[in-house]
């Protein structure tokens, strides 16, 4: 048997490492031997929003400082502590699995700009959907690059699941409509279909998804029953940007956040989610398909604080 490796609360909060040192060192410049006075609360509201959190959340960080110790000493561990806190509690709603019970096939789309992981967390969800006893089918969508249509096709062989592919520059709408057919001629009770990420060509982009959707539809009129926005965690405050481009061609039904590897923007999660109220189904910390884990907001806000679990 391989050796195990660390808990995934351990690499998460080693993958935050980035994140949480920026802000812990800026906090303990704020603090040290130092009262919570109006010019200190304003200093850690500045902190908090240059961490990508946001400014509601900087806010309700502050404002729960002020009230409980306003002109006392702090220590760097309770501003931790109540960052914690109110990312928490911001994110606990919106801790939600990628629920795939109802009609057959479920139809997931993945959509986000090329580079943010979407391909890759497409097929490290066929793996463990295949582990859980599904049976999926997976559509190389991005017919625009070479390179994801080949990805798709390894995911495809670790999944042992089918894919169905097409020619450089085929129509997606097609695909996707051909993926839902084969799916339910041969069983397959999950259709996951990747798309094209070109945000420089946003117009061209946009009018191809909502394409794709429209499609979906007439083929089964319910579907996509989830259409799952991949944002890298490395892009900061830019996610918000991302999210409302591809919020405004589908309707996105929840979240994923991938490379919080080694990036100090891992905030940005906070201001996605305060800002647009979408679940998120799961966080990537690496490479490897058990780095993609669902998400916990409780061990994501310590993590983040750079707290133990």
């Amino acid at each position: 048997m391989s050796e195990k490796k660390p808990g995934f609360f351990s690499r998460l909060a080693q993958g935050l490492k980035r994140s949480s040192s920026k802000l812990g060192d800026s906090v303990s410049a704020i603090f040290t031997k130092r009262k919570l006075d109006r010019e200190a609360l304003e200093e850690l509201e500045d902190v908090l929003i240059a961490a990508d959190l946001g400014a509601a959340a900087a806010m309700q960080v502050t404002e729960r400082l002020a009230k409980d110790r306003f002109d006392k000493e702090v220590s760097d561990e309770e501003v931790r502590e109540a960052l914690a806190e109110v990312v928490a509690e911001t994110l606990t709603p919106l801790e939600q699995g990628l629920d795939l019970s109802g009609a057959r096939p479920q139809v997931v789309l993945f959509v986000g700009v090329n580079g943010s992981g979407k391909t890759t967390t497409l097929g490290k969800i066929a793996v463990k959907l295949k582990r859980e006893g599904r049976n999926p089918i997976l559509a190389a969508g991005d017919t625009f690059r070479a390179a994801a249509i080949e990805q798709v096709s390894v995911w495809g062989e670790r999944a042992k699941s089918p894919v169905i592919k097409r020619e450089i520059g085929a129509d997606a709408a097609g695909l996707a409509f051909d993926a839902i057919d084969q799916a339910d001629r041969d069983g397959h009770d999950v259709v996951l279909i990747d798309t094209a990420g070109r945000l420089q060509n946003k117009a061209e982009l946009m009018d191809e998804l909502r394409k794709v959707v429209r499609v979906i539809k007439k083929r089964m009129p319910d579907a996509p029953h989830h259409v799952v926005l991949v944002l890298d965690g490395t892009v900061g405050s830019n996610a918000v940007s991302q999210a409302q481009a591809f919020l405004e061609a589908s309707e996105v039904t929840g979240v994923v956040m991938t490379k919080l590897d080694g990036t100090a923007k891992g905030g940005a999660l906070v201001q996605v989610a305060e800002k647009f109220q979408l679940p998120i189904h799961y966080i990537g910390i690496g490479e490897g398909e058990e780095d993609l884990q669902p998400f916990s907001a409780r061990d994501f806000s310590r993590a983040l604080a750079g707290l133990e679990s």
